[in-house]
This record gives C-alpha cells, structure tokens and sequence, in this order.
C-alpha cells in the first residue's frame, strides 16, 4: 500500500511489499526513475524470500511532491538524505540497501556517510559514487552510440501525450539494452504506469540530471564497512563491465555477481534467477 513520508514542504510517496516484520530492503532506482520501474514480480520474489521491499518515488518522479520542469529545487545530496528520511518515515534504524544505476551511486554515499544506517549493501549497473584510487579515465569508456545519445539527444516528445512519451522513453533505452532479448512492450507498460502517477513527465525525466550534485562525499568508498554484493551486466554499454569489477576491488570486502548479457537497464526477468537467490543470500548476512 502506498503511503506519504513528510518532511520541509516535501513528500515521498513510498511503497512497502511483504511483512513489515521482515528485514527491511530498500530500493533506490536511477534517474528519473519512479517505483514504477521496479517490476512488481521482482519485488514479490524478494518478498516472498522473507525481506520487507520497500520502493519511492524519488522527487519529481510518480506521486511525490514535483517542481517546474528545468527548475529542479534540491541537489544530489537531497536525493541521498531522502534515503534517511524514507526509513525515519517508516520506522526503519537501519535496512539493506539495493541501488540501480545512479540509485548505486546514492547508496554509496549513505553507506559511506551514515553507515549505522545500512546493513548491507548491493549495487547494480553502477559505477564509482564517490572518491576511489582508480582513475575514471582508466576505467572502460561508454560505447559510441551511447556517448553519441548524450551528445545529440533525441528531440522532446508532447510530454502531455501519453502514447508520444511512451515511444519517446521506450526508444531512448534501446541505447542502453546489452545482448538479451529487450522486451519494449513491458517497458512499454513501466512508462504507461509511471505516466498515469505523474503529473509532469517533463518535470520527471529532466529535473534529476539538471540537479546540481550538492557537496562531494569526503571519504573513499573504500571506507564502506557494509558488506557489498556487486551485480553488474556483462553487456553494460554505459558503466561496460569493468566498472563492476573496479567497485569489487575498491570496496573492502564486496563480491561481484556477474549478470550475463544485461545491458544498463533495471534487471529483466531474465536474469531474476541468479539476482534474487543472489540477493536473498547477502541481505541474510547480519
């Protein structure tokens, strides 16, 4: 069931799946990504598995409070203290944190800044969130096509137009797909869902990357102490997969998962069965 956390004029709407008696597991998305974008049957799987799901919307996404396309009021470090403030709502001290994309960056920046705060920490399709001793030019580079998508971007579809929006989202991740099978009509169906719960798709999809980032993290991220899971696809044309193997080498402790053929996505179901057990056993540790 949907509920509302408060806090300074701002609201979050937050979701939580299973038993609010199990361990609580919470999920960070990307940018501009609503809870919309975390697969219901996913959630369900990690539930089933004894852990309580929790999901947002992060500002400007889905049901929380929103402000006017281009003009985003918060910075990157709003988006990582809502971390806190989406358990304080709930009544959690402390939770396994899962963070997807730049969702993996913010929970680097909590497990490094409020370690009381994460048991455990997984980071998918990510890259480094804060100082580390690799270099990022000695890291792998972003293909071709997907530097090319940020340089001359596609033009802005009638953000009023649910169909325009979905083809105009859907189209801008085949970019972004590794060498599985993409199926469109199901991410199809995440941009219907998250249209229908957002008032201002614009506002959505544009304000995340325009935020200024807010202060640097002081620590390394070799300071994390919570034990670190690394899922990481194998086809990632963004953060290609020796991002995921550098996070594992610079984090004291933290195991890589290979995701075979995932591309910089939110995991599809094919790949399901090695990230939940995956997961499952990880958040299990105390």
């Amino acid at each position: 069931m949907e509920r509302f956390v408060e806090f300074g004029g701002v609201r979050l709407c937050v979701e939580g799946i299973g038993s609010p008696e199990d361990p609580a597991l919470l999920l960070i998305g990307g940018n501009s990504g609503s809870m919309d974008w975390w697969d219901d049957e996913l959630c369900a799987r990690l539930a089933a598995g004894g852990r309580y799901v929790v999901r947002y919307d992060s500002r400007d996404t889905g049901r929380s409070t929103q402000w006017p396309a281009g003009e985003p009021g918060y910075t990157g470090a709003d988006l990582a203290g809502d971390v806190g403030r989406v358990l304080d709502g709930l009544g959690i001290e402390a939770a396994h944190v899962l963070g997807v994309s730049s969702g993996g960056a913010i929970a680097q920046q909590v497990a490094v800044e409020h370690p009381e705060r994460v048991r455990t920490l997984t980071l998918v399709a990510t890259s480094f969130g804060g100082p580390a001793s690799v270099a990022w030019e000695d890291l792998p580079q972003s293909t071709d096509a997907v530097t090319a998508s940020f340089a001359d971007p596609a033009p802005d579809p009638d953000w009023t137009d649910r169909e325009a929006v979905v083809n105009h989202i859907v189209a801008g991740q085949r970019v972004f797909a590794g060498t599985l099978p993409v199926d469109e009509e199901r991410l199809a169906a995440f941009v219907r869902r998250a249209f229908d719960r957002t008032p201002d798709m614009a506002a959505a999809w544009k304000n995340h990357w325009m935020a200024e980032p807010g202060p640097p993290i002081r620590a390394g991220i070799a300071s994390i102490t919570a034990p670190t899971l690394v899922l990481h696809g194998t086809a990632d044309p963004l953060f290609p997969y020796g991002h995921g193997e550098a996070l594992a080498r610079e984090i004291p402790g933290a195991r890589l998962v290979p995701l075979s053929g995932m591309g910089h996505e939110m995991p599809p179901p094919q790949v399901w069965d090695v990230l939940v057990p995956a997961v499952l056993e990880h958040t299990s540790r105390r």
